[in-house]
């Protein structure tokens, strides 16, 4: 089996970081896979206390053979999360074909990189599927694979063939979803603001890479393939991050004890999964609309203060 490089996105979280990694290397497939590591640069105006952080980030992923083969890419300026993620993944992908995406904050199950090649392996010939996800949300009685359409951003994977057709003109992808009537679905039956992120993306309030990548999927009907238990761990929401300054435990997900057999499937749209995604959504107060989309003062007003710091997350 042809294994998929690793791509592992850092910038100032030493601790988060070396808990990922160390996830990663006790992966059964580490020894054998390739690893990337793209350390962002300091901002311009960084503080002391953030400089010294991102130099004990660097520190940590030159301190370990983390994988068989470790290749670390040290940014000399600031790139920022999306254009880092980007770059970086445009660079690798282009070289191998295929990849595998982490951020510094993803904690990883033994049996992740054996899903994520088993899945890549599987669906790489059928154009059907755009992304392989190993997080799920923490919800019961899921099937043990199903694909949603779009694209994923916790832990996920993909191929050159579509990494190439990612339009990254928001613009363009907003245009496509309000002129085809596909702004509900895309936000889930109304449940999330997926639309109003792609609109402050295009407006320069956010820079998000994850909601165009979705966006992308989404209007070429492409799937993503999630496992009913997640193989990934978000640990970026205890308050440390830019984005996530509040603590929750909203979206916390206990990693599956057991590897996850990758079978072929078929290739549409699990639609009461989806519905549990929509639910989910819902319960949190993530959005809602019955009439039209609201503007984000009448989101503030509803949605708890951790699902705001999901949203500013995702804008990133």
């Amino acid at each position: 089996m042809s294994l998929a490089p690793i791509i592992l996105f850092v910038y100032n979280r030493p601790e988060h970081t070396a808990k990922t990694l160390e996830a990663l290397s006790n992966n059964a497939l580490a020894n054998a896979s390739t690893l990337y590591i793209y350390a962002d640069g300091a901002k311009a105006n960084a503080n002391e206390e953030t400089l010294a952080k991102i130099k004990q980030t660097r520190e940590l992923i030159k301190s370990k053979k983390w994988c068989k083969e470790v290749i670390i890419v040290e940014r000399e300026k600031n790139y920022g999360l999306a254009n880092n993620i980007l770059n970086g993944v445009t660079e690798v992908v282009n070289k191998h074909g295929k990849i595998i995406a982490l951020e510094d904050d993803l904690v990883t199950a033994p049996h992740f990189l054996k899903y994520m090649n088993d899945a890549l392996n599987q669906f790489e010939n059928n154009k059907e599927v755009a992304c392989i996800s190993a997080y799920v949300y923490p919800i019961a009685n899921l099937p043990e694979l199903f694909f949603i359409k779009g694209a994923d951003c916790w832990g996920w994977a993909t191929w050159k063939r579509v990494w190439d057709q990612f339009e990254t003109n928001g613009s363009t992808l907003l245009h496509q979803l309000e002129s085809r009537h596909l702004t509900k679905a895309f936000d889930f039956n109304g449940t999330y603001p997926y639309t109003d992120m792609l609109k402050d993306q295009i407006a320069g309030k956010n820079k998000s890479w994850a909601v165009r990548w979705y966006a992308s999927a989404f209007l070429n009907n492409s799937l993503c393939l999630y496992p009913g238990k997640s193989l990934v761990k978000n640990i970026g929401a205890d308050g440390s991050g830019t984005h996530f300054s509040v603590s929750t435990t909203a979206f916390e997900t206990e990693l599956s004890t057991k590897a996850i057999k990758v079978n072929a499937l078929e290739l549409k749209e699990n639609a009461a999964a989806k519905q549990q995604f929509a639910k989910y959504f819902a319960s949190l107060n993530a959005y809602r609309s019955d009439t039209g989309y609201k503007l984000k003062a009448f989101i503030k007003q509803l949605v708890p203060e951790f699902l705001l710091n999901l949203y500013r997350k995702l804008k990133s």
